[in-house]
């Protein structure tokens, strides 16, 4: 049942000349100032979630976006000030590019923000998908396998920060610590300072494969899907559920999971759809390049395969795969409930901000939203 709201920003500024006809998305160009604009829009959209009772704001790390798209390059600090402006709103990582990132100074990183908020900042790891960032950075992200094996060594890593209170870690591409002379004496192992307060840490990460799936349950990871067809996410869905029983995980279907989804209310579904249509379609000519089509065809193919369609979404589609629910509050209700209704360990909804609505027309939406449809699942 679902009892958790939460809200997905990727970072976003204000964008100008959106939809389909609008701007290319690779010929954007902001100054310094508008880039920076994406902090304060944050900080007052956690102003607004902290009164309307929403549990966390969740936002993207990202670097090098001079397009404007997603501009937050550190959520662990971001969260951290975001905590100061707040009183109980928690603040997630969704996610920190682990192979940009030394894992050590991620994990010190993570448990100083987790002990001087008590716990408002929430972890979240990926393998990344932007070329241009990951690859600057050093780390490899075309070549697949070794982008997946670096981030498996990454998270061993990262969780033996958390769990060990003295280590010593040998791997491929780390040594921690390294067998140098310390002091007078021969160092064999390290002590993390600052340790979380809260432990086990509570890590979540985006669902991109079946090997992901699989590698998430062995670790203890939880899971985030958002913006998936009703069928490609009742697939994944399934196949978490399945992984975690496997590795001694025994979860109800849907449990550790959060489901995101695109909201939009209106008068009726028509007039929600065309407000909304320009935003929607402007989030998928920046993302759609990148893979972010995530719909099945009536076989059950999913989209961009053969023999399935290979377009770009309309929000038309969107709403026919329960990806995006626009309408009434009494329709969103209905749909919301639908997906609900198959999974009894499903807590969590996360609204997805589409990337070219405005933060004035998203806070607006996030009132009614608050008003209108989330008193309906806490009865």
């Amino acid at each position: 049942m679902i009892k958790k709201f939460h809200v997905l920003y990727v970072g976003q500024i204000e964008l100008d000349n959106i939809g389909l006809n609008g701007t290319p998305a690779n010929d954007r160009l902001y100054s310094d100032k508008q880039l920076a604009e994406g902090f304060f829009t944050a900080r007052d959209v956690a102003q607004l979630m902290d009164e309307l009772g929403f549990d966390t704001l969740w936002t993207a790390e990202h670097h090098f976006q001079r397009e404007g798209y997603e501009v937050f390059p550190n959520l662990i600090q971001l969260g951290l000030w975001l905590a100061t402006q707040t009183r109980r709103l928690k603040f997630g990582c969704a996610f920190n590019v682990l192979p940009m990132w030394h894992p050590i100074r991620m994990a010190e990183d993570y448990a100083m923000a987790d002990i001087v908020t008590d716990g408002r900042v929430v972890l979240g790891v990926g393998r990344g998908y932007h070329s241009r960032e990951v690859e600057s950075f050093g780390a490899p992200l075309l070549d697949a396998e070794k982008n997946r094996e670096l981030f498996e060594e990454q998270l061993r890593l990262l969780l033996t920060c958390f769990n060990e209170q003295r280590f010593h870690f040998k791997g491929k591409y780390y040594e921690a610590p390294p067998p140098v002379d310390y002091r007078g004496y021969k160092l064999k192992d390290i002590t993390m300072v600052p340790r979380p307060k809260h432990l086990p840490v509570e890590i979540w990460m985006p669902i991109a494969s079946g090997k992901t799936i699989e590698m998430m349950a062995q670790y203890g990871l939880k899971a985030m899907v958002t913006l998936n067809g009703e069928k490609i996410l009742d697939d994944v869905i399934r196949a978490y559920h399945a992984a975690c029983h496997k590795h001694g995980r025994p979860i109800q279907l849907g449990e550790d999971m959060i489901w995101g989804a695109g909201v939009y209310l209106a008068d009726n579904q028509a007039e929600a759809i065309k407000k909304l249509e320009p935003a929607h379609d402007e989030r998928f000519k920046w993302f759609a390049p990148f893979g972010f089509v995530r719909y099945a065809d009536e076989q059950g193919r999913t989209w961009g395969t053969p023999g399935a369609p290979s377009r770009t979404p309309s929000l038309k589609d969107g709403v026919a795969q329960k990806a995006w629910f626009c309408g009434t509050p009494a329709e969103v209700i209905d749909g919301i409930k639908s997906i609900e209704a198959k999974y009894p360990g499903l807590e969590h909804f996360m609204i997805h901000w589409a990337e070219g609505l405005s933060p004035r027309e998203f806070k607006d939406q996030l009132r009614r939203f608050a008003k209108d449809v989330m008193p309906a699942f806490k009865k």
